[in-house]
């Protein structure tokens, strides 16, 4: 089946945010004030934090996905789960009807990292609740004539991500060297966005550089469709991060750290929590560490 090709209908660039109370230094790349834009993604956030990070907080009616950048994240939540992650891992968690979790810099050092938020559609939204921690070590990787394609979620070439999914999204992480050239295959149906972590590429023709974000919209009537990435001359590779997910279509509404479709269901949640609904705040201890 040959896959149509798709086209960018626009691209952004990074917006600073400074430090506030939790983190040292913030960026929004994907932000919630247009969300039938960026459907079904929400947020895009990069945290450089030490201390305090993000203490317990809760989260209900999204996934959150975290790639660590650099640095160890500690994280736990009230289902019992707790870890530490390193530098490409990837936790993909279902806050589904409600989880209290923390997200910190172990040992309070440093830690870098993007996190997505991924909506959910009505009739998911509080669903249970999942931890997956999708080590980079364990990950599957599709090497190909000067790219390298770190699979995290969805199907390329028949290789299939690990991250179990509420709904249909693919994630990879590809790293194309110098003058080479990428025909990155997506499901027709997805919105895209694809993120250059280093370096610079064209996209479909359009030049997209480090910091930047370039969004493709849905392909109609393709159930296959690729996007063209190609590098120019130079000495280092260039390594974009790339999403894709379908439409819900539904309404957004965003309080917090709650995603829902109406402002009584943001309310609703923020009276669940206040009244214990999402289970105790844990009182476990740091992790240890020799």
């Amino acid at each position: 089946m040959e896959a149509a090709p798709r086209t960018v209908v626009r691209v952004e660039t990074k917006t600073h945010l400074g430090p506030d109370a939790q983190v040292d230094d913030k960026y929004m790349i994907i932000s919630p004030a247009r969300p039938e834009l960026t459907d079904p993604f929400v947020v895009l956030g990069e945290d450089w934090f030490s201390s305090p990070g993000f203490n317990w907080h809760p989260h209900r009616g999204l996934e959150t996905v975290t790639l660590v950048l650099d640095g160890v994240l500690e994280h736990g939540d009230n289902a019992g789960n707790a870890g530490a992650l390193t530098t490409g891992d990837v936790q993909w968690m279902t806050a589904g009807r409600g989880i209290i979790h923390l997200e910190l810099a172990f040992r309070d050092e440093r830690a870098h990292t993007l996190q997505l938020w991924v909506n959910l559609p009505a009739h998911r939204k509080l669903t249970g609740t999942r931890y997956q921690d999708l080590r980079a070590s364990r990950r599957p990787v599709i090497e190909r004539d000067g790219a390298r394609i770190d699979l995290i979620a969805g199907e390329v070439g028949g290789i299939t991500g690990p991250a179990v999914n509420e709904w249909p999204v693919s994630g990879a992480i590809i790293t194309l060297e110098p003058g080479r050239r990428l025909d990155h295959v997506l499901p027709g149906r997805d919105r895209a966005f694809l993120y250059v972590l280093t370096g610079q590429l064209t996209i479909a023709g359009r030049t997209v550089r480090e910091g930047q974000t370039a969004w493709s919209d849905p392909v109609p009537r393709a159930l296959v469709s690729s996007i063209a990435l190609e590098t120019g001359d130079g000495d280092t590779p260039s390594v974009v991060m790339v999403y894709s997910g379908e439409p819900i279509r539904e309404p957004v509404a965003i309080g917090g750290s709650f995603v829902m479709n109406t402002r009584a269901e943001i309310e609703q949640a923020f009276h669940d929590f206040d009244r214990g609904a999402f289970g105790d705040v844990p009182r476990q201890a740091r992790l240890q560490y020799r």
